[in-house]
């Protein structure tokens, strides 16, 4: 019966993470890694692998359970959300999932400062930089600042969004990490807004709700629509700038396997904003939403393998 119990209470804690999220950013992680890999030819040890891996999960999860913990007033009064281990009180007293958010945030910077011992010093200390803004970001700037008082909240508080790429580059090489790596790391920035606004067009009565500023949730759908459908133009056309990319040796970084793979997602996702634009309705902005996440693995798995190639 113990057994049962703490199993349960792992579950719950896992759940507080928001494992469906960093799934997705330690994903972007491992495509980045294994591009740079295949690009130089540079074998990526295990224990690199490990500690890139975990500290990009650990740091997600922290930054998940640290904006949960502040955000459980809110949550409790939202349809979506109420049901999520704080509100709920099947974690209680909040402050166990405070530490606990604390605990993973240092266990990820110990973690991405010890790739100096696998790699580089300066190769580990990037990694740390990056871990270490992503969490200030995503916490403090966006969480703690943003998020109640800025419709544009998600602009700057998704730049956090670009470290888990530049930390999978920075764990292989420093070659190109202010080209090619910043180009990964702009796929995932430049995705975000597109992705939490059709989110928030879909549940735009829950965050009015809580007077929670999301752009699309307190413009109309019109204009909901529209920043919705010009977010997905500059992210498809973006998602293209990777394929121009070269080498310091003026070698190309990808091929036409990623520029295909780019342009047939990339106007899939310009037909779903058209269609949102058109009739600016949930169904509509739900279905954007749900094809946004396969978008973006989409792009980095043709990366990888483009880069295999």
């Amino acid at each position: 019966m113990q057994k049962q119990t703490t199993s349960s209470r792992i579950a719950v804690y896992y759940e507080l993470t928001k494992p469906k999220i960093w799934y997705l950013l330690v994903f972007t992680a491992f495509g980045a890694a294994l591009t740079a890999s295949n690009i130089y030819n540079i074998p990526i040890s295990i224990e690199t692998w490990a500690l890139m891996l975990f500290s990009v999960a650990s740091g997600s999860a922290a930054a998940n359970t640290l904006t949960n913990y502040h955000d459980r007033d809110i949550d409790a009064i939202m349809e979506r959300t109420k049901d999520r281990p704080l509100p709920s009180k099947r974690i209680y007293p909040a402050v166990k999932a405070r530490n606990f958010g604390l605990a993973l945030a240092g266990i990820s910077l110990v973690l991405a400062y010890a790739i100096s011992f696998t790699t580089t010093p300066e190769q580990g200390a990037w990694a740390t930089i990056f871990i270490a803004f992503a969490l200030v970001n995503n916490i403090i700037v966006y969480s703690y600042i943003l998020k109640r008082n800025s419709r544009t909240n998600i602009i700057l508080g998704g730049l956090c969004g670009g470290s888990p790429p530049m930390i999978g580059w920075v764990a292989v090489s420093m070659s190109d990490l202010w080209t090619m790596g910043l180009a990964m790391a702009g796929l995932v920035f430049i995705w975000i807004p597109m992705h939490i606004w059709a989110l928030t067009l879909h549940f735009k009565e829950d965050y009015n709700k809580v007077n929670v500023p999301m752009l699309t949730a307190v413009q109309s759908e019109k204009t909901s629509a529209r920043a919705i459908a010009l977010s997905t133009v500059v992210m498809v056309l973006f998602s293209i700038a990777p394929f121009f990319i070269t080498t310091e040796n003026g070698e190309e970084m990808v091929g036409d396997v990623y520029l295909w793979t780019a342009i047939a997602s990339g106007g899939l996702m310009l037909g779903l904003s058209i269609w949102v634009t058109i009739k600016p309705m949930e169904k509509a902005a739900w279905t954007l939403f749900k094809f946004s996440s396969p978008y973006l693995a989409v792009l980095f798995i043709a990366l990888m393998v483009d880069s295999a190639l």
